[in-house]
């Protein structure tokens, strides 16, 4: 793929508008011990640092429909890059957990609204290279979980206040804001949003995808908030730890990057993400039983399995309808879901740590999960999504797809 200089100015816009939508998350891992001495925060108010935004990641990635009708997929990307800017600006001026928390519910919001419709932007605009730029736009997001994760403890060692290692996320912040304000198309006529969220929310398919993206994205959003003091408790210090996670991330990155190149090949995606599950398996497995063994090894494992899934899922979902609008629609709905179920992780691990006295009960569960999901992506055929969805007509299905068995 060779972009025109417009386009190239929209790869760049979506590349840079991925990159801040992370790093608000993974900073916090790295400085939690003395966010906590400061702010008073226990292990259970720290999680809620990436408990609401992850919640709110899920209840307004239900809106994207909505927003595309109403307000228009450009005009709630910059709106969302503007919440970003003034959450991360604002982490200056806290002074304790509350406040803390609330910047964190600003800057969630931003991403979910991001998150809801650049999916259906990115199909729209790319339509014969939806698997590459979706894999640009979750290695970015994925990146800024490592710039998040090596940054913030860097800066805050070297200004002595971990204010200034979250706030300084508002520069890449108002940086996107400005290339999204002059790179995003024009909103494309209004759609009936309500009626789109109505019509899939009755399809056994549309749920499948919201358990498989939630249930992984929690393994996820539970690394991201514990892989840091767990190393911590292991005698690490908070640059060592912020360097693993930025590992994970960093590994995150190249496997959702590289995975959808590869997977780009068939249109059967399950493959791929079997072997990220597997990945998982593996990691989740090597921190509950031999996590000195080999630290960066399982982190790296662990974050090539969490990216590599995250991008093939995101695709998948895509896949299932020709239509940018329908497809964006179903992404922001297997995202909502799946948001809303990859919540909840950080706060159970908070309480089982509480109850075990360690992390390994953790770990454990999602191993569990990822495979639970291995099982349920099974069902995941290409030959079965016209009719998962609803679709009649063949000439809606890829080129070379089947008709598919009955689905319930």
């Amino acid at each position: 793929m060779t972009p025109s200089k417009p386009a190239a100015l929209l790869l760049a816009a979506v590349a840079l508008v991925a990159l801040n939508l992370r790093p608000f998350i993974t900073g916090i891992g790295p400085l939690a011990a003395d966010i906590g001495l400061q702010t008073g925060l226990s292990l259970k108010g720290m999680s809620l640092l990436t408990l609401v935004p992850m919640l709110l990641m899920g209840v307004f990635a239900f809106m994207g429909p909505w927003l595309q009708a109403r307000i228009g997929e450009r005009r709630a990307v910059i709106t969302a890059l503007a919440l970003l800017f003034i959450g991360s600006f604002l982490r200056l001026f806290t002074s304790n957990g509350w406040q803390l928390v609330g910047t964190a519910a600003l800057l969630g919001l931003g991403a979910a609204v991001v998150q809801a419709v650049l999916p259906g932007i990115i199909k729209r605009q790319f339509p014969r290279h939806v698997g590459v730029v979706m894999g640009l736009y979750s290695a970015m997001l994925m990146g800024g979980g490592a710039l998040g994760a090596q940054v913030a403890p860097w800066i805050s060692a070297s200004s002595g206040s971990w204010h200034i290692g979250l706030a300084w996320m508002a520069v890449p912040a108002v940086l996107a804001l400005v290339l999204a304000a002059r790179s995003l198309p024009r909103d494309a006529a209004t759609r009936q949003g309500s009626v789109v969220i109505k019509k899939y929310l009755k399809r056994p398919r549309v749920w499948l995808l919201m358990a498989c993206f939630g249930l992984v994205n929690g393994g996820y959003s539970t690394v991201v908030a514990w892989l840091a003091p767990f190393y911590r408790e292991h005698g690490w210090s908070a640059a060592a730890s912020g360097s693993l996670l930025a590992a994970l991330a960093v590994c995150q990155a190249f496997a959702a990057l590289l995975l959808p190149m590869l997977a780009n090949k068939s249109p059967d995606r399950r493959p791929w993400l079997w072997l990220t599950l597997a990945m998982q398996i593996v990691g989740f497995a090597a921190l509950a039983f031999w996590p000195e063994a080999a630290p960066v090894a399982w982190a790296m494992l662990l974050g090539a399995g969490l990216g590599g899934c995250f991008a093939l899922s995101l695709i998948a979902g895509l896949d299932h309808l020709p239509d940018p609008a329908q497809a964006g629609a179903l992404s922001a709905l297997m995202q909502g879901g799946g948001f809303l179920i990859s919540a909840i992780p950080p706060w159970i691990v908070a309480v089982l740590h509480d109850s075990t006295g360690g992390f390994r009960a953790g770990w454990l569960l999602h191993l569990g999960c990822a495979a639970l999901v291995t099982v349920l992506y099974w069902r995941v055929s290409p030959a079965s999504y016209a009719q998962a969805m609803g679709l009649e007509s063949q000439t809606t299905r890829p080129k070379g797809m089947k008709t598919a068995p009955s689905e319930v």
